[in-house]
């Protein structure tokens, strides 16, 4: 077992760092300070900033600045860094300095300190590889912490996100396919309209969902470019010429994701305004998934009392005092997701704003909601698509009697008997519970063939949507 704890210094003096741990005096000042909430960076942040300092240091290596031995060891840790070998070393609060300076130094002196483990048998902090000299070569916490947070959006919108949308607009075709021939009733102001069929009302959220991919995608270009190159406040000091250029194209090696240095790095350091782009984008998903969500427990209710059309599945007991009840539970559930995104939203666009001169220095608030939202917008759609949509019985039935029964299929007959004879169907209907169509086959309106032919309900629903809005291959 390790030492309880040992001593490192900085310029305030003494810190007694845990035996244990692989962080140094700024991680560990950063810590005892900053006590405002459980709240950590996730760990695709960490994961984006180990990227970092990889690329940085096989850079440095090629170009001479960085002898082999040094980089190689730096590169190893790195590596496990971004493996998540090291979870549990990166313990500081998501409230810290704006910059995130601590958490950039964090990293640094895990890798530093597990490099010079891997060279001495020993985790010293500064010697032979130094944190900030070595591992932050060519950086600035205000060009890394930037690039960081965009590594981590692409790599969590373009692995998890957007698959994870393409299943569940795949599964929202499926299901429209399996029941293209069921009618019901169309509902506007949640009063009964005219008739439209199961198939086309779920195309509705399928092209949502699609729209919402394109969307994202949209956005992504912007992310894919990284502040790194421009070090303190833009203008490139400590660090090649080239160099953000250079890093960016080991960073599209190393991950998959075609990254590229930005043009200007006076806005790409000052503004965050990829990230609310994306947030925005993330706010429209989420506003789409509340919708389908509502549609569905609307559909779902009863089931004596409510519409009965559907019966979603049934996963737990839905009341502690109601034996039986079953509730909606993953549309609830992904309904207070979909707030958490806008409230996330409104963070991200007021943090955005606060940005001065330089430098925004509310970049760890800005990370920690933007990653978190693209997180649980993703699980949200899996769950919605694989515990919802997927699973839920139609009640045909139902929804063809009530479609049948409408009295407001007497829309059709407007251009044939007028407005206001249609208007007199629709009282009697109501008040005698009859059908418009014997009651205009009564008042010889219409012969029964004619009544048959126009208010038949494939001829008011009109074209059906022509195969599925997008096939996803996913």
């Amino acid at each position: 077992m390790s030492e309880e704890y040992h001593i490192e210094h900085d310029s305030f003096g003494e810190v007694k760092i845990p035996g244990w741990a692989y962080w140094g005096p700024q991680t560990q000042r950063a810590t005892d300070i900053f006590k405002i909430s459980p709240l950590r960076f996730p760990s695709v942040f960490i994961k984006s900033i180990g990227f970092i300092k990889l690329a940085c240091a096989m850079v440095n290596r090629d170009s001479g600045l960085l002898g082999p031995g040094l980089a190689g060891a730096i590169i190893t840790a790195a590596q496990e860094v971004i493996d998540g070998k090291f979870e549990d070393q990166f313990p500081i609060d998501i409230f810290q300095a704006g910059s995130a300076t601590p958490v950039n130094m964090n990293v640094n002196e895990v890798i530093a300190s597990r490099a010079n483990e891997l060279l001495t048998g020993s985790k010293h902090l500064k010697s032979p590889v130094h944190p900030n000299d070595h591992v932050n070569m060519g950086q600035s916490t205000n060009d890394v912490i930037p690039s960081a947070l965009h590594i981590a959006a692409c790599l969590e919108t373009e692995g998890k996100l957007i698959p994870h949308l393409k299943s569940l607009c795949n599964t929202i075709n499926k299901k429209s396919e399996t029941s293209g021939h069921i009618f019901k009733t169309g509902r506007t102001h949640l009063m009964d309209a005219l008739p439209i069929t199961l198939k086309q009302e779920l195309s509705g959220w399928a092209v949502q969902i699609h729209h919402a991919i394109g969307r994202l995608e949209g956005a992504l270009p912007r992310l894919s470019e990284l502040a790194l190159g421009g070090t303190a406040v833009g203008t490139g000091v400590n660090t090649l010429e080239d160099f953000g250029k250079r890093v960016s194209g080991v960073l599209t090696e190393l991950t998959g994701h075609n990254f590229r240095a930005v043009n200007n790095h006076f806005e790409a350091q000052s503004s965050r305004d990829a990230a609310v782009e994306l947030s925005g984008q993330l706010k429209v998903l989420a506003s789409a998934l509340i919708k389908i969500s509502n549609d569905l427990r609307l559909m779902n209710s009863g089931p004596n009392a409510g519409l009965s059309e559907i019966s979603l599945p049934a996963l737990m007991q839905g009341s502690s005092i109601m034996p039986g009840k079953i509730n909606p539970v993953v549309p609830e559930a992904v309904r207070m997701a979909c707030v958490q995104v806008m409230g996330n939203d409104v963070i991200i666009g007021m943090s955005n704003a606060m940005g001065e001169f330089q430098l925004n220095a509310m970049l760890p608030v800005i990370s920690y909601n933007l990653l978190q939202s693209i997180t649980i917008l993703a699980n949200a759609s899996l769950l919605l698509a694989e515990k919802a949509i997927s699973g839920f019985d139609v009640n045909e039935e139902c929804m063809l009697q009530l479609a049948q029964k409408n009295p407001v299929l007497v829309t059709v007959l407007n251009p044939v008997i007028g407005y206001d004879k249609a208007a007199e169907v629709v009282n009697e209907s109501r008040k005698n519970n009859k059908s418009v169509k014997d009651i205009v086959i009564e008042r010889g309106y219409l012969t029964r063939e004619e009544a048959d032919r126009i208010l038949d309900l494939r001829t008011m629903t009109g074209k059906e949507q022509e195969g599925p809005v997008s096939n996803y291959d996913v």
